[in-house]
């Protein structure tokens, strides 16, 4: 009975330490990867417990041929690993509009939807610095436009400033 006890607080105390990290309330930055075409995102986080957050991200595009946007927003949750190391994993999604003017052919736009997931490692500075390097599969759903209805992998570098 004396071990089992003993297994019991071990877990207990393994449990609580797994999850007594602490993420900042607000993180604010850019998440600079491929975002199918949309480039370089401005990207914000809002702790929701201790160890979950809401990601909210913002890509837009503008040029002589091209605009659009996608709006990202992913539910996350997050495991200290060692130190200020973290690695999260999240589910979401969101939604997108661009427009192509083709100068010698057809006009193209089109507004979409997608589901993401989310897969990331990040390291916490001492200063409200975090850095972090996430992989996320998207899959599209719209017009047959630009393959909008496909499977998209992407992999980005975050900065962001936490306070």
């Amino acid at each position: 009975m004396k071990k089992v006890f003993l297994l019991g607080i071990a877990l207990l105390g393994f449990t609580v330490m797994s999850n007594a990290q602490e993420i900042a309330n607000n993180a604010i930055g850019l998440r600079l990867g491929d975002s199918d075409g949309f480039g370089a995102e401005i990207s914000y986080q809002r702790a929701l417990g201790d160890n979950n957050r809401l990601e909210v991200d913002l890509g837009w595009r503008d040029g002589k041929n091209y605009d659009g946007f996608k709006l990202a927003g992913l539910y996350q949750w997050v495991w200290n690993l060692d130190g200020g190391f973290n690695w999260y994993a999240g589910a979401g999604g969101g939604l997108g509009s661009f427009s192509f003017n083709n100068p010698g052919g057809k006009d193209i736009s089109d507004t979409f939807i997608f589901a993401a997931g989310d897969i990331g490692i990040e390291y916490n500075f001492d200063i409200p610095l975090l850095i972090s390097l996430d992989f996320r599969p998207e899959i599209g759903f719209g017009d047959d436009n630009f393959n909008n209805n496909d499977l998209d992998f992407d992999i980005a570098l975050g900065i962001r400033y936490q306070f």
